[in-house]
C-alpha cells in the first residue's frame, strides 16, 4: 500500500434548503434545520485527528456551488485519495452524484460509492425497480408524481401505507404523519409533502414488524442492529422519523433505541444477510453501505431503504455495529482509506502511469 498518502476530506458546507425538514407542521423552530449536515461539522475534527494518527498530510475542504474554486483547491492539494462526505451542495441532494462524477473526471480516487450507486439509492423509484427485478422483497409501492391528483382506485394495496419523499435521505420529511390509515389521511399528507418539498412521493405498503439495520463494510455483513421502539406511545407508528435521528428532545428520539447485536435466530440472520448482501450487489455498492429492513411477523425481510455512504459519526448505527464486530472507529476509517487507495493503485497499473 502507498506510503504517506495525501488525504483530502471533502464535505458539504451546512445550509438550510427546505423550510421544513420534519414532515409535519413545525412546533419548534429549533428542531427545523437539517441536522444531518450541521451535526457532521461537530465530528469533522474528530475524523481529521483520527486520520492524522496514521497519515501526515490530511486536509479538509467544504463544498458549495463555487465549483471552479473547489476544483482549483483540489488540484492544488493533489490528494492521493478523497475521503468523500459530500451528500449535497448547498442543501440540494441531487448534486451528490455530480460531486463523485467530478472526482471521476478529474481522476481522483475517493472513498465510498460511485455516482451510479448513489443515484440508484437516492432515486427511490429506481431502487424499487432494481430490487423488484432482482427478486428482492420490498414493500409494494407507487410513485405519485409531483402535483398530480391521486384517486383512491390508484392505490393497489391496502392500508396502512407510508409516504416518503421520492428523492431524499436522512429521513427528511418523515414524521408520525407519514403512516396513514385511510384515503383522507393520505391526501392530507401527500398535499403537505408536495407543498413543502416539491417532488415526487413514494407511497408504499407499511410493513408491521421489527426494524433492522444491516451494515456492510468491505462486502461483509457487520452484526445486525435493531431499532427498539419500546416506550413509544401506542398512538405513534413505530418508524424512524426525522426527529428520531436528529431531534434529541423529541419523543421519537428518546424511544428509538438501537440494540446491537439484535436478538435473532440463526435462520433469521441468514435470511437478512442474504437480502442485504444481494441488495448491496444489485445496487452497485462498494466499500460500505447500510440496508434497512423490516422483518415481518412471518420472518420475511423486506428492504425498505438502502443507504450508500451512511453516517459514520462515532455514535451512528453503522459504527455501533462495527464495534460490536470488534472493529474500532479508527479501523473503519482506515479500511475506507485503504479501499480507495487500492483502487488508485489498480487504476495506475491499468493506465500504465
Amino acid at each position: 500500500m502507498m506510503e504517506n498518502p495525501t488525504i483530502l476530506i471533502c464535505y458539504n458546507e451546512p445550509t438550510t434548503f427546505y423550510k421544513n425538514y420534519l414532515g409535519k407542521e413545525i412546533q419548534d423552530e429549533n428542531e427545523n434545520i437539517d441536522l444531518s449536515e450541521s451535526e457532521f461539522m461537530s465530528i469533522l475534527s474528530l475524523i481529521t485527528s483520527s486520520l492524522q494518527t496514521s497519515y501526515n498530510n490530511v486536509y479538509t475542504l467544504g463544498f458549495n456551488k463555487n465549483i471552479s474554486s473547489i476544483i482549483s483547491k483540489i488540484n492544488n492539494i493533489n490528494p492521493d485519495i478523497i475521503f468523500n462526505f459530500v451528500e449535497s451542495i448547498e442543501g440540494n441532494t441531487k448534486y451528490e452524484i455530480c460531486v463523485t462524477g467530478m472526482f471521476d473526471v478529474l481522476g481522483y480516487s475517493y472513498t465510498g460509492n460511485s455516482s451510479l450507486c448513489l443515484g440508484n439509492c437516492l432515486i427511490k423509484n429506481r431502487t424499487k425497480q432494481l430490487l423488484k427485478f432482482s427478486g428482492i422483497k420490498s414493500p409494494r409501492y407507487r410513485i405519485q408524481k409531483y402535483g398530480n391528483k391521486i384517486n383512491e382506485k390508484d392505490l393497489k394495496f391496502s392500508y396502512p401505507v407510508m409516504l416518503k419523499l421520492g428523492n431524499e435521505d436522512a429521513s427528511i420529511g418523515i414524521s408520525e404523519n407519514s403512516v396513514v390509515n385511510n384515503f383522507s389521511e393520505l391526501k392530507k399528507q401527500l398535499s403537505f409533502l408536495f407543498d413543502n418539498y416539491e417532488q415526487d412521493v413514494l407511497i408504499e405498503e407499511y410493513i408491521e414488524g421489527r426494524e433492522l439495520n444491516a451494515s456492510i463494510l468491505g462486502g461483509k455483513l457487520l452484526p445486525i442492529s435493531e431499532i427498539s421502539f419500546s416506550g413509544l406511545p401506542d398512538n405513534l407508528p413505530k418508524i424512524v422519523t426525522y426527529e428520531a435521528k436528529w431531534a434529541a428532545n423529541s419523543v421519537y428520539y428518546k424511544n428509538s433505541n438501537p440494540i446491537v447485536p439484535a436478538d435473532l435466530s440463526k435462520s433469521q440472520i441468514k435470511r437478512i444477510e442474504n437480502a442485504a448482501l444481494k441488495t448491496y450487489e444489485i445496487l452497485g455498492c462498494r466499500d460500505y453501505a447500510r440496508v434497512d429492513i423490516r422483518l415481518s411477523s412471518k420472518n420475511v425481510p423486506y428492504v425498505i431503504e438502502v443507504n450508500p455512504n451512511p453516517d459514520i459519526s462515532p455514535d451512528s448505527g453503522f459504527i455501533r455495529s462495527a464495534e460490536s464486530g470488534g472493529i474500532k472507529y479508527n479501523e473503519v476509517l482506515m479500511n475506507l482509506v485503504n479501499y480507495a487507495l487500492q483502487r488508485k493503485i489498480d487504476d495506475t497499473k491499468i493506465n500504465g502511469n
